[in-house]
């Protein structure tokens, strides 16, 4: 088959599956890379809700595939043939969001999902709960005869032509200091506001004068400029704000976090919008009286009305100290007033519908539009889906220049309440009953024209089940945990394959992230479920931790619990990627403490190259490593030599280049790393052993230092709107 494991000299004396032999890695990445440019679309059901580092679909529908088939399957040949795996059992130990199940369930295999994290627990229960449409829309239709006009009224504005009120879709906001002499100064980098995804294409910006707070409108590189309204003249392209410093009008400089307010977030202003008039066009507006008394009246009736506001407050961690260095202590200070009022006004109504089942689809909806709707979110630009949502950096990063959604929405906006119904939630319900995949359209020269939607599965009708009892005892079944996965209620050798993919040692920290939702979600669901009872989303048994030993150890505790639970003929295997040797190390160690073994490996797409923060990375990674193991008693090893790695590196990504992909040094020491564990599987080596191969490899293959961060802590000079 020319694998890669033939390549290294694997011995297959004792492949039981078909995944430990061959894995279709370039038909699956070129799948996988469609599907990559809009997960949302190609797999809705695994974003109903935010989470972070969402696999793909089309790769683990291969794996899970290869996992539960016997050697010498053709996977590719099977891949869109409709299968019923009925009795075969899929575990996910970190189940995220939920991407196993779902490809395991719509194979015809039962399921079972653990996660440590509350939120991910609640996003996958409401992703598999087969709420009909109808329920859905009558639910919708009652929150808009009900609450959506009082919300609709904080996002209007008087039509300087006509004189009639419209709506507004954006509010543009803008963080100020003040200097020791009483100077107001605006965080502004530039006075351009608004410009075209494709500038060059579409030159026309909107522009904000500096002296009266007009809004122009100009060329997006214009650099002289004289205000229709005042006649100031200035350069648009500079603003008072460069980098980690604000210049007075007087030209006296000062550092910006020197003149951020000792106690609390620094204050905004609020100076256009953008407007829907009525014949459907937007229109960009300048902040008048009426829209500044309109903002104090929601101030105003917020300070009088009883609403299920978050109340919890910030705790210090890696991706939430620069928000609290910023005077961000509360998970309430992520809003403003208005916000905050008519999100309060949303939630409470939505928990006066009496359906559970209804009520928590919507506050899953509630929660999604929570992510688009607060002072973290930023403009990206005309021609696109106008809102940066606050998790496009995986780190809770302040913005200079918020951009104020209207939480109801219209049809003409972006990630509001209204749209995400019709875009996430429904779109993931539709899904269950027709679960598609991705299919590549030939014409009769064998030259690729497009792509379509084919049904390859089943309605993913998996009855959800509370304990193992009841999942054993069922043809067809999902059983979701929530709890640490090194504790599973589920019986030794129970388990056909465990398919998952583990938490970063050192860059995403979940329930720091998820705790955003969860001081929302918490004190309206802790007396529904145990799980939600807590003071956040963290645990002590989370694996997560920036010391890669104590990674490691977690990660064992975690590996040997699925061991115990799989069957001596079944195969664990996961996903992962890293820069660091550390990376790998950890994973290599936690692998042998708990008795396993890796047998094969296979790199294969995981994620848009374009995709934020890759963008920022010299040298991006885009591809996963599917490392794939067995218990060790059961698997037989010939460990090749270091320089059958680098051979074997070069072949794969020549092979991955010739099918159209891109492979950056980045990407080869993901294969080299994952090579190395293979060679290295029978060894044992310490972890300072293993680090100095892996070190070796990314010598002989990778980046320079430095240049493939996965990831990176955005500093104050970033903190600028694009």
């Amino acid at each position: 088959m020319n694998t890669i494991t033939d390549k290294i000299g694997l011995s297959h004396a004792s492949v039981a599956t078909a995944l430990e032999c061959d894995f279709p890695l370039v038909e699956i990445s070129q799948i996988a890379e469609q599907e990559s440019w809009r997960k949302e679309i190609n797999r809705p059901i695994y974003h109903i809700h935010k989470w972070w580092a969402t696999r793909l679909g089309s790769v683990f529908r291969g794996i899970t595939l290869g996992a539960l088939s016997q050697p010498g399957t053709d996977t590719w040949a099977q891949f869109y043939k409709t299968h019923d795996l009925a009795g075969k059992v899929v575990l996910d130990p970190f189940m995220g969001s939920g991407t196993t199940l779902g490809e395991a369930v719509k194979l015809g295999a039962k399921a079972i999902g653990c996660d440590i994290n509350p939120v991910s627990t609640f996003l996958v229960r409401q992703a598999f709960t087969p709420a009909s449409e109808a329920q859905l829309r009558a639910a919708f239709e009652r929150l808009e005869r009900d609450v959506a006009p009082e919300i609709r009224r904080y996002y209007q504005t008087r039509d300087p032509q006509t004189g009639e009120l419209i709506p507004v879709l954006y509010y543009f906001w803008v963080k100020t200091v003040t200097t020791s002499e009483g100077e107001v100064i605006p965080l502004l980098s530039r006075y351009v506001f608004s410009q075209d995804a494709y500038p060059k294409k579409k030159p026309r910006a909107q522009i904000v004068c500096p002296g009266c707070w007009g809004v122009l409108e100009d060329r997006y590189d214009a650099t002289e400029l004289q205000c229709q309204h005042c006649g100031h003249q200035f350069n648009p392209q500079e603003g008072p704000a460069a980098g980690q410093y604000v210049t007075t009008k007087g030209g006296q400089r000062y550092r910006i976090k020197e003149l951020l307010p000792k106690d609390g977030a620094p204050p905004h202003r609020m100076y256009a919008m953008m407007a829907l008039r009525a014949d459907g066009s937007k229109v960009y507006l300048p902040v008048r009286d009426e829209d500044l008394a309109l903002n104090e009246a929601a101030q105003e009736r917020l300070a009088s009305e009883t609403l299920p506001l978050p109340e919890t407050g910030v705790r210090s961690g890696h991706n939430t100290d620069q928000a609290r260095g910023y005077g961000y202590t509360r998970w309430r200070d992520f809003f403003n007033a208005r916000q905050l009022l008519c999100l309060g006004l949303l939630l409470r109504e939505i928990l006066r519908i009496d359906d559970l089942m209804v009520q928590e689809q919507m506050l899953c909806l509630f929660s999604s539009t929570l992510e688009f709707n607060n002072l973290f979110c930023s403009f990206k630009g005309e021609g696109t889906g106008a809102v940066r949502h606050m998790f496009s950096n995986h780190i809770l990063k302040p913005e200079r220049t918020p951009l104020e959604n209207s939480v109801w929405g219209t049809d003409k906006s972006s990630g509001t309440f209204c749209t995400l119904f019709e875009s996430r939630l429904l779109r993931a319900k539709r899904y269950l009953d027709e679960p598609f995949e991705i299919e590549f359209v030939y014409d009769l020269m064998g030259d690729r024209v497009g792509s379509r939607k084919t049904i390859a599965s089943n309605p993913i009708k998996a009855r959800r089940v509370e304990t193992w009892a009841e999942l054993n005892a069922a043809d067809h079944g999902l059983l979701i945990l929530n709890g640490d996965s090194s504790k599973l209620p589920v019986p030794a050798g129970s388990v056909d394959a465990v398919v998952t993919d583990p938490p970063y040692f050192d860059f995403v920290h979940y329930s720091e992230l998820s705790d955003f939702f969860f001081a929302w979600l918490s004190p309206v669901l802790r007396d529904r479920y145990q799980w939600m009872a807590r003071e956040d989303s963290s645990d002590q048994g989370e694996v997560q931790h920036k010391d890669p030993r104590v990674f490691a150890r977690q990660l064992a505790a975690v590996f040997t619990e699925a061991c115990r639970v799989l069957k001596d003929d079944g195969v664990l295997a996961f996903s992962f990627h890293h820069s660091r040797a550390e990376g790998w190390a950890a994973i290599y160690e936690a692998i042998n403490k708990s008795g396993l073994a890796v047998v094969a490996v296979h790199p294969v797409h995981a994620e848009l190259r374009a995709a934020s923060p890759k963008t920022a990375a010299k040298d991006p990674i885009s591809l996963d490593a599917i490392l794939v193991c067995r218990k060790r008693a059961f698997a037989l090893h010939k460990p090749p030599v270091v320089r059958d790695v680098r051979t074997a590196v070069d072949a794969m990504s020549a092979r991955l280049q010739s099918a159209g992909m891109c492979i950056s040094a980045g990407d080869r020491f993901v294969i080299g790393a994952a090579l190395t564990l293979i060679a290295r599987a029978a060894d044992d080596l310490s972890f300072d052993g293993i680090k100095m191969d892996l070190d070796a490899i990314r010598l002989a293959v990778g980046p320079k230092a430095g240049e493939a961060d996965d990831e990176s802590v955005i500093t104050d000079a970033e903190l600028v709107t694009v």
